[in-house]
């Protein structure tokens, strides 16, 4: 019985890894705030993450602590934001979803937990005004 020729077998596995490695597409963010997010009891953990935009609350990182001070700022993406440009934000991550998926377009609030109210809220009112009405809050399971 003659033997299986697998000369060609290494040219096969790189052509799959190059295949996986165009089709996924890693979302990274450079956070330029911190935040110790808050813990609770009743936690659900999200399914399909490609679904959900992220906005950081919370004061800026150490770097940028001398020219922003130590008040809780809003980071969109790789930026720095006011209430105002979140309306702009909203409308580009809706954009770049398909058409069948949003409906189902979540926006995740990722914030310190010593994160002061009025900022929440204004966040909250231009997202209503934005109409993205489906407002995930981040924390962590309570001990």
């Amino acid at each position: 019985m003659p033997e299986l020729n697998t000369s060609s077998l290494p040219d096969l596995i790189f052509s799959i890894l190059f295949f996986f490695m165009i089709v996924t597409s890693m979302r990274e963010v450079t956070l330029k705030v911190e935040f110790d997010v808050p813990s609770g009891t009743e936690i659900q953990k999200l399914e399909k993450k490609s679904l959900v935009s992220y906005i950081y609350i919370g004061p800026p990182t150490r770097e940028y602590r001398a020219k922003l001070g130590t008040e809780s700022r809003i980071q969109l993406n790789e930026d720095f934001a006011e209430v105002d440009a979140i309306h702009e934000y909203i409308i580009q991550e809706r954009e770049s979803m398909q058409e069948r998926d949003k409906p189902f377009m979540k926006v995740s609030l990722k914030m310190d937990q010593n994160t002061q109210m009025g900022i929440v809220t204004d966040v909250k009112m231009a997202l209503r005004e934005a109409w993205a009405l489906n407002i995930v809050y981040s924390a962590t399971k309570r001990q």
